[in-house]
């Protein structure tokens, strides 16, 4: 099967790179491109396509959030998460999101190549550089979060919050009222430590969940 592909990064180079690598294949076409998670969600729901190339770390959504939304909505529309990242966090919360592939930047194309061909065929694929350990958990086992790990929910605010967004942009952008944002930041506040926006941000910063 010839896959209809998205690619969402926010890197126009990076995207240009991606693009050239796949439409080299017969058949294979980028319908979409975005720049941002929320452009790359109204992006999929415009163009239901087979596979969905996604970085982690994307403005507004994170590439967790992005594969929910999507699999929510379009679940045979298969996700790939491409990032620099291979932390225990950010591919358990990509897997528990949906995603059935997972690629390092840093590998080469035949990695990204061989992903794809996988999803095509609904069949998972994971980097040849993550350990088995590290997959099986997340595929075989529930995962045991510590109390004060924060949520997929939290995850997302916090992220919005060093990005610079209000409450009311947040609640607006999640689909969430006013109110629910400030618990949700609240909570994430008590969880992680922090006293002020400021220590929000060096604690998305120092944790990944944003690239500032």
């Amino acid at each position: 099967m010839a896959p209809r592909i998205l690619l969402a990064d926010d890197h126009e180079m990076v995207r240009a790179g991606l693009r050239a690598v796949l439409e080299a294949h017969p058949g294979w076409e980028v319908v979409a491109e975005a720049a941002d998670g929320e452009k790359a969600i109204s992006r999929a729901l415009e163009t239901r396509p087979d596979v969905a190339i996604i970085d982690y770390f994307l403005p507004l959504f994170n590439g967790a959030e992005v594969t929910r939304q999507i699999k929510s909505r379009i679940p045979n529309t298969e996700v790939l998460i491409f990032t620099l990242s291979d932390d225990d966090a950010v591919v358990g919360e990509a897997l528990d999101a949906g995603a059935r592939a997972f690629v390092l930047k840093n590998e080469g194309n035949d990695a990204l190549i061989a992903a794809v061909l996988a999803l095509a065929s609904h069949r998972p694929s994971f980097s040849g550089k993550l350990s088995e350990r590290l997959v099986q958990s997340y595929l075989t086992a529930n995962r045991r979060a510590s109390g004060d790990s924060l949520s997929a929910r939290e995850r997302s605010v916090v992220q919005l919050i060093a990005e610079g967004h209000t409450n009311q942009e947040i609640a607006k952008l999640l689909s969430l009222s006013v109110k629910t944002i400030e618990s949700h930041r609240a909570t994430a506040m008590a969880k992680i430590g922090a006293a002020s926006t400021a220590e929000i941000v060096r604690y998305a910063i120092k944790h990944r969940l944003s690239e500032l």
